[in-house]
């Protein structure tokens, strides 16, 4: 395990010629992730949902940064056909990708599905990233050492994993639930993505983060009854800020003695605020029963088959 407690985000590195896609980078730790990258010198490509959000958050980092190598590029990972279309784009602009940041999500919403009728955060969270990793697959595969992070969180350690009733159809469906599941998915994709890169020696490698307890939008919707409100403001003084929260992402991108597998989260307080250090996620999302379920589940939902990367138990 990194033991190093001291990172901090001027320790990335150069990182001019590379290439690196962040999801949701239009507000909150995307954002703070995008501007870290393009203040190293990569070449940042920000998804986003809307041209407005997308135009609007280019503008803000080409005025704190200013000319630096950023486009912008509509993704909404509740989408499907959105996911083809962004990768069909980026394919027709780019022949490598660095850094595949699986930042985008929701929290704790109350039930809805996404536009193909999966339940919404593990539709978004887990299973939108899912397909757009695997539509990037060639890509990642043809640039060594490429890296594909996802963004976990501490609600995994809540998530089950039950694939009989894995978007709650049966009607037991409460936000903390759902996101718990959507966060257990993410770790359990990370580690069986690094596994069948091994089988297929591909040169790229997959890790995870969390951001801790950080100031973002995410949760916004949590406070939406006006007696709440007076407590957001008072959380968001005792909790990290969204650049602090990003660290532990930029760590897992960018520290060159990162292992594949890796976990990175802050270093404080049960992992609620600190420098990013490598930390331990349970022992359900290390189960390769439960990640080879979900990764044949994840193929059959989204349509999308790593054809290059076989599983490492067949």
């Amino acid at each position: 395990m990194n033991a190093r407690t001291d990172w901090k985000e001027s320790d990335m590195g150069d990182l001019v010629g590379k290439v690196a896609i962040v999801t949701g980078a239009n507000s909150g730790l995307g954002h703070e992730t995008s501007r870290a990258l393009l203040a190293a010198g990569a070449h940042v490509v920000m998804t986003a949902r809307t041209a407005e959000k997308a135009a609007l958050a280019k503008s803000a980092l080409l005025a704190e940064l200013g000319e630096v190598s950023v486009e912008t590029m509509l993704l909404d990972l509740a989408d499907l056909e959105s996911i083809r279309r962004f990768s069909d784009e980026f394919h027709g602009k780019h022949s490598q990708l660095n850094l595949l940041i699986n930042n985008a999500g929701i929290m704790m919403t109350e039930a809805e599905l996404t536009v193909d009728g999966f339940e919404s955060q593990l539709g978004t969270n887990h299973l939108g990233h899912f397909a757009l990793t695997g539509r990037l697959l060639d890509l990642i595969a043809a640039t060594p050492g490429a890296r594909v992070v996802s963004l976990s969180s501490g609600a995994h350690r809540w998530g089950v994993m039950e694939f009989g009733n894995l978007m709650f159809q049966d009607g037991s469906y409460t936000p903390r639930a759902a996101y718990g599941r959507s966060k257990l998915a993410n770790l359990l994709f990370t580690y069986e993505l690094l596994r069948r890169f091994a089988a297929a020696v591909v040169v790229a490698t997959a890790v995870a983060a969390h951001p801790g307890s950080a100031g973002t939008s995410l949760a916004d919707h949590l406070f939406n009854r006006w007696y709440l409100r007076p407590l957001k403001a008072l959380l968001f003084l005792a909790i990290q800020t969204a650049r602090q929260g990003a660290r532990p992402t930029l760590r897992a991108a960018t520290d060159p003695s990162v292992v594949g597998g890796a976990y990175f989260g802050p270093s404080r307080r049960n992992e609620h605020r600190g420098a990013p250090v490598q930390v331990e996620s349970n022992p359900e999302s290390h189960s390769e029963v439960d990640a080879e379920k979900l990764w044949t589940e994840s193929e059959r939902l989204t349509g999308v088959k790593y054809e290059s990367l076989r599983s490492p138990t067949h």
